[in-house]
């Protein structure tokens, strides 16, 4: 299967880097009820599985352990099942991020390196698994890719994670287990 994978080398006077953070629950969600006599406790438990069970937005980083680079990759879903792409610098989940069926999605903040990039498709994500409950295939871009910045520029990668015509690059299938959650 070949996936079009593009390059674009951009200049810049000025770099900012973005801040992207995940939402945190610290109040009891819209239109839930408590059980008079019920502990704090039960009430967070019912709320975390409530947030887990929920479906990603678009462009959440589901996990980011090297932020604060100046590259962007940029992720186009045009299938019909949402999708993880997960970054590996080494052997180090580097970036994750979910990106809905049919949308387009950016990792703001990369930093330089070459980078290994994984990619799951399903339905019924599990965020505290890390998986698609259902129907998940997953798969490996065959070439690696590196980010490299200056004071002037920083690189933009765009890929898709369906099958276009004229793609450049190959994927290939990876055993659930290997695939960094």
């Amino acid at each position: 299967m070949k996936i079009r994978f593009e390059t674009t080398r951009l200049r810049t006077g000025v770099i900012a880097a973005a801040v992207l953070a995940g939402g945190l629950l610290t109040a009891t969600p819209a239109g839930a009820s408590t059980v008079s006599g019920q502990s704090a406790a039960t009430s967070v438990t019912l709320s975390a599985e409530t947030a887990a069970a929920a479906r990603p937005s678009n462009g959440r980083i589901l996990y980011h352990r090297f932020a604060g680079g100046p590259n962007r990759l940029k992720i186009k879903n045009g299938t019909s099942r949402d999708g993880v792409v997960a970054l590996v610098k080494g052997k180090s989940k580097a970036i994750s991020i979910y990106v809905r069926a049919k949308s387009t999605a950016t990792i703001k903040d990369v930093r330089d390196g070459t980078y290994r990039i994984y990619f799951t498709t399903g339905t019924q994500f599990s965020v505290s698994k890390g998986r698609f409950g259902r129907g998940a295939v997953y798969q490996r871009f065959d070439d690696q890719v590196r980010f490299r910045s200056s004071a002037t520029q920083y690189t933009i990668y765009t890929l898709t994670l369906n099958p276009v015509r004229g793609g450049n690059a190959h994927s290939s299938a990876v055993n659930p287990k290997d695939f960094p959650a």
